[in-house]
């Protein structure tokens, strides 16, 4: 009969050495997490132009004429993104139409500060936050460019300050609620704020480093990548303990908000144009923008044949005529 004392120490010396490796693990990926974030701010500074908020500050890129614009164009950027991706895609060319464009760091993404923590991932404060930036910059009514994400965002915006909103241009928007879907019990423990912030300051930016390429060509889907899309956007800037704590808040926060703020799309009054793309594997057309187009009075819904999600970089020219095509509905 074995010595139930022996079996114990034998137990715990097991445990103490699974917890050695799992503490020799996390601190060799919290020195990667570190190297990594000093290498891609060194590479893709953020944006340096800020504008003071209540806690904090908001960085900004900003394009075109000051002088006489033919209209202020304010750039959202979606998920896992900075100011710089809408900018090098659509923005550019919005600037060359002679449109003023200015793009946002949302709140803990490129060079913004999150400002509340946790309590900043919903719409709602992010469009507060925001509409106080385009207020201290005196910008006036603006046209708001919403891409993924940030589609419930410039509709948050719009419900909340419709008199500062000229219009919206909703690109591959997510803004109708998603079916309940229960998470599986790792995922359900990775969204506890403990283990987030564990994740994001240990394993998460490793793992994120490795995938970004594959992940960058696939957001494309079915259309082929643009190249130096990954340099173009700085998306590495993602790469960040913060931003990719942000990040994880946001989308883990966002089906809670759009329950919230979807029932009040009937009372919106703001020009509205949505822009798709067919072929949408990310945003499914189906699902989100086809709906929300019969949710928003008056909006017209353009789906391009064959595109995929990130039209800000496919689509540009047809972007920009829709954003000409509001206008002329004003």
């Amino acid at each position: 009969m074995s010595d139930p004392f022996v079996i114990l120490r034998f137990a715990a010396g097991f445990l103490a050495l699974a917890a050695g490796l799992i503490i020799l693990v996390l601190g060799l990926a919290a020195a990667a997490t570190l190297l990594i974030a000093a290498r891609v701010e060194a590479r893709h500074p953020p944006a340096v132009h800020r504008i003071p908020v209540p806690g904090g500050s908001v960085a900004y890129l900003e394009d075109g004429p000051r002088d006489g614009p033919r209209a202020t164009i304010v750039l959202l950027h979606g998920a896992s993104a900075n100011a710089h991706d809408p900018m090098e895609g659509v923005g550019r060319h919005l600037a060359a139409a002679g449109f003023r464009v200015v793009s946002f760091d949302r709140p803990g993404y490129g060079g913004s500060d999150r400002l509340a923590g946790a309590e900043a991932a919903t719409p709602a404060f992010q469009a507060r936050m925001l509409a106080d930036a385009i207020d201290r910059l005196g910008l006036g009514p603006v046209i708001l460019m919403g891409h993924s994400w940030s589609g419930a965002l410039a509709l948050r915006m719009a419900l909340d300050r419709p008199k500062g909103i000229a219009g919206l241009v909703l690109v591959a928007p997510v803004a109708m609620p998603f079916p309940p879907m229960p998470l599986p019990w790792w995922a359900d423990l990775a969204l506890k704020p403990p283990v987030t912030w564990l994740l994001t300051h240990t394993i998460a930016v490793p793992l994120g480093l490795y995938y970004l390429p594959g992940v960058a060509r696939g957001v494309f889907r079915p259309e082929p990548p643009v190249e130096d899309y990954v340099e173009k956007s700085r998306a590495a800037l993602i790469l960040r303990p913060g931003s990719a704590l942000a990040n994880i808040q946001d989308l883990a926060g966002l089906p809670a908000a759009l329950a919230q703020q979807a029932p009040l799309y009937a009372s919106l009054r703001v020009p509205t144009v949505i822009v798709t793309g067919e072929g949408d594997p990310v945003v499914v057309t189906a699902k989100q923008a086809e709906p929300l187009s019969r949710a928003v009075p008056g909006a017209r819904l353009v789906v391009l044949p064959g595109a995929g999600h990130m039209i800000t970089y496919t689509a540009p020219d047809a972007l920009v005529r829709e954003t000409e095509a509001l206008l002329e509905r004003q």
